[in-house]
């Protein structure tokens, strides 16, 4: 399946049957503690990962590498899950929804809110704090592999995220994820249907395999 379908037909898809597909293939993906900063404002795209390490004698940059970002990629912050400094604040959010950018995923937090809020742009992270991260952290590393939520996440994989939180889908499993996740989110609807027109809940979860849907496949 080409790139660009695969990416507009996850995006028709919600992390929880994601979740689900990705259980049933014993895939860690959910990023834990990751939520999102407005509601409404799904996303899905490829992974442009930044890591963060605290600062030593030399200071460094903290968010000249927002030039570098594709439009349609997901920025994918590793700050160690700090929670007492920031890498994100309004101008980054403004910077990124001017260029297209689908989404920034915080292992940290993120300042700034009044400023992010009057913007269409998804962030998400672990919570938000007013200090900065200027002189306190620094980059890294960009585009290698880094942890969100205790997940890894590697240059190019898809993050999709929607009010309930991250998954984190391994580039090269997407197209089998997808199908998966497109059959339980069927069969959710189905049992949902089924009560609407007069079944027990058991009867259709029962009739439609629910118990079975999040299984390791062998």
């Amino acid at each position: 399946m080409q790139e660009e379908k695969i990416i507009t037909e996850l995006k028709q898809q919600d992390v929880t049957s994601i979740s689900d597909a990705m259980d049933s293939l014993g895939i860690p993906c959910a990023a834990y503690g990751i939520q999102p900063i407005q509601r409404n404002i799904p996303f899905c795209g490829r992974a442009f990962t930044v890591h963060y390490v605290p600062c030593g004698m030399k200071k460094g940059t903290v968010g000249d590498f927002l030039d570098d970002v594709k439009p349609g990629q997901v920025v994918v912050i590793d700050n160690a899950g700090r929670t007492d400094c920031t890498v994100w604040g309004d101008i980054m959010t403004n910077v990124a929804n001017t260029n297209n950018i689908s989404a920034t995923v915080i292992n940290g937090v993120c300042r700034d809110i009044p400023g992010i809020l009057n913007t269409n742009y998804p962030v998400y992270s672990k919570g938000y704090y007013m200090v900065t991260g200027k002189e306190r952290v620094q980059v890294d590393t960009i585009n290698k592999p880094v942890s969100v939520g205790s997940v890894q996440v590697r240059p190019n994989d898809i993050i999709i995220g929607d009010d309930t939180g991250v998954v984190v889908i391994p580039s090269e499993e997407a197209e089998k994820i997808l199908e998966i996740a497109k059959g339980i989110q069927r069969k959710e609807q189905e049992i949902i249907q089924l009560v609407k027109n007069g079944s027990t809940l058991k009867e259709a979860r029962a009739k439609m395999g629910y118990f079975h849907l999040q299984s390791k496949q062998k």
